[in-house]
């Protein structure tokens, strides 16, 4: 099967690639950047798959970024699906967002997503993702499959974003707050398992990868801080005044509040695709970072 990954910086997308190696029989994998218009002299006719990672993504946001994001994350998605489309690509896999829904978490109460939530997106990256969904469903049909990935925060070795953040606050640290949240988080290895089987069995549609079982903020710090054989102390005092503040900093419910997926919107095919565990999965992330 000969695959087509878009976004030749991106870490989902250099870590799938590596992921699908384990089968050199099976899959041709090829990465390309989408920087400039080269990728139009591509011939898409020899791919089965695209799966579409390039986008913009951890930037703070600022007004005069608004055009960059709708640019990138939704312009460029569709030209690209549209090539992929009228070259005979079977498959387009869109890399979404959690981000899509406009929430944060919240401290005082369960922020559960479930398949009647409404996106309501707050930021560019949110705002384009949902634009770019919305114009890809209007290209699929019985011979263009379009299938579309919303998940929550991504970790794994060596990843940008919160669980590096996270990661280094742990280390540093010898204190930190006993608060047991509920986070949905997946696993890098976990999704792309869950794109290599969304493309065996040809799928189409929304999916919601995301682990098996929830993640805790300070079960994930002290796992972390485990495989550095350190000892941290857990205060309810701090937890505390973190419930107290954590409705005026939105970095506080970002960091513990709760936010997740209802799990029956993510079970798909029984969780095959989770194949590591949450202690597992730090033990990974800590012996390569």
């Amino acid at each position: 099967m000969n695959i087509l990954i878009t976004g030749s910086n991106s870490y989902v997308g250099k870590s799938f690639k590596e992921w699908l190696a384990r089968w050199p029989n099976k899959y041709s994998v090829n990465m390309i950047s989408v920087r400039n218009d080269d990728w139009k002299k591509s011939d898409f006719s020899q791919y089965d798959v695209i799966v579409h990672m390039a986008a913009v993504v951890h930037q703070k946001e600022k007004v005069e970024m608004q055009e960059l994001y709708f640019k990138i994350n939704r312009d460029l998605t569709l030209e690209i699906a549209n090539k992929a489309k009228a070259e005979g690509v079977k498959q387009f896999i869109f890399m979404s967002t959690m981000s899509v829904y406009g929430l944060t978490g919240k401290i005082s109460e369960n922020v559960v997503i479930t398949k009647d939530t409404i996106p309501n997106p707050n930021t560019f990256y949110g705002m384009s993702k949902l634009e770019a969904e919305k114009e890809l469903i209007k290209l699929k049909d019985n011979s263009f499959n379009i299938a579309i990935l919303r998940p929550p925060m991504i970790y794994g070795p060596n990843c940008p974003g919160n669980y590096k953040k996270l990661r280094k606050l742990a280390i540093m640290t010898t204190v930190f707050p006993e608060i047991y949240n509920q986070r949905s988080m997946i696993f890098i290895q976990n999704l792309s398992e869950f794109i290599r089987l969304i493309i065996e069995n040809r799928e189409m549609g929304l999916f919601f990868p995301q682990n098996k079982k929830y993640v805790s903020t300070t079960k994930l710090v002290k796992l972390i801080t485990k495989e550095h054989s350190k000892n941290i102390y857990l205060s309810r005092g701090l937890f505390r005044g973190i419930k107290l503040f954590g409705k005026r900093i939105n970095v506080l419910n970002k960091v513990f509040g709760n936010l997740v997926f209802d799990l029956s919107l993510s079970g798909y095919r029984e969780f095959q695709y989770c194949i590591i565990d949450l202690e597992k999965s730090v033990e990974i992330c800590e012996n390569k970072l």
